[in-house]
């Protein structure tokens, strides 16, 4: 019995015109949308729902405004929910009740975030990826590498929170969930994956010594390292803003890039994580700039020039032509 990933995410957004051009651009697919509420799905069914700010019935987030409120984990059949249903009942907040058509459990965790469990309702799908030739290993021969006019996000692959107390907050993923911890920063931040083999995180839990709780990031997992900057070219054309990318984990060895999310925190392309089992042991990091980012542009690429932010823009045929 372990938790499979993330099934769906709801924000509360006091835009949700900006939201629903947000995510469009981001490369979701609208699946329904009212006066109160908008439902994305990604690739393979993750749903991303944006709901009205101060909608009755949908859960209080960790902070004011616009943010991210409920995450809902997917686990493989009823009789797991039936388990994860024993190991919440004791909890803040449990509830056991049917929503938008399937029964979920959850509870309050100890940040002060609504976490709910249901059978999963994402699909397998089968997608074409870029493929890399090393020096050890030709895997690529007479094909060349993907270019992506935009990213087609295949589903929400981590959360990121700021949170009061990371320790009593990752006990609790840990012992009631099932996670397992591939990571850390002792005392200031929890890399945990849903399962013993995984991929690097699906939940990083982060302490700041002002103790604020909140929303740090969503991620969304594309295809390839491709798709990553496809994707982020194609989002800088939009007009969105980047924070930070992109770049490279030295942590997870994930590729990233960050933008600016007008209904809270930030959202990141990301691929090429680390993949983990059982005997992998965690290791201890000290937080720090080159930690956090191998390397990384800072402010991003425009879009249009394909070069970083107020850089000219190419100019002749050939890059070693010179006015």
């Amino acid at each position: 019995m372990s938790v499979l990933g993330i099934d769906q995410i709801t924000y509360v957004s006091d835009d949700l015109p900006t939201s629903r051009r947000f995510f469009g651009d981001w490369g979701l697919k609208l699946a329904s949308e009212s006066a109160d509420a908008l439902v994305f799905e990604c690739l393979n069914g993750c749903r991303v729902v944006v709901a009205r700010l101060g909608l009755p019935g949908v859960p209080a987030g960790t902070e004011e405004g616009p943010t991210l409120c409920e995450v809902v984990w997917g686990v493989e059949s009823a009789a797991d929910l039936d388990r994860y249903a024993s190991a919440l009942a004791d909890q803040p907040g449990f509830v056991d009740h049917e929503a938008e058509g399937a029964r979920r459990i959850g509870c309050t965790d100890p940040n002060g975030l609504a976490v709910r469990l249901q059978v999963t309702r994402k699909q397998a799908i089968d997608v074409e990826c870029g493929v890399m030739n090393t020096w050890a290993s030709k895997q690529r021969i007479n094909q060349p590498s993907p270019i992506y006019e935009r990213a087609t996000p295949i589903e929400v692959g981590h959360v990121v929170f700021f949170t009061h107390d990371v320790n009593t907050t990752s006990t609790f993923y840990r012992e009631r969930l099932g996670f397992v911890q591939s990571d850390s920063y002792p005392n200031r931040g929890a890399f945990l994956r849903c399962a013993p083999d995984g991929g690097h995180h699906d939940l990083f839990l982060l302490q700041l010594p002002s103790g604020k709780r909140g929303l740090n990031h969503v991620a969304f997992t594309v295809r390839d390292i491709h798709e990553v900057f496809g994707g982020g070219l194609h989002f800088s054309r939009c007009g969105w803003e980047t924070q930070l990318g992109p770049g490279r984990h030295p942590v997870s060895s994930a590729y990233f890039w960050y933008f600016k999310n007008p209904a809270g925190g930030l959202i990141e392309y990301y691929a090429d994580e680390d993949q983990l089992t059982a005997d992998w042991q965690p290791r201890e990091f000290e937080p720090g700039p080159t930690v956090f980012a191998e390397w990384a542009v800072d402010g991003g690429l425009d879009g249009h020039t394909r070069r970083q932010k107020n850089a000219d823009a190419p100019q002749g045929k050939f890059l070693t032509e010179k006015k």
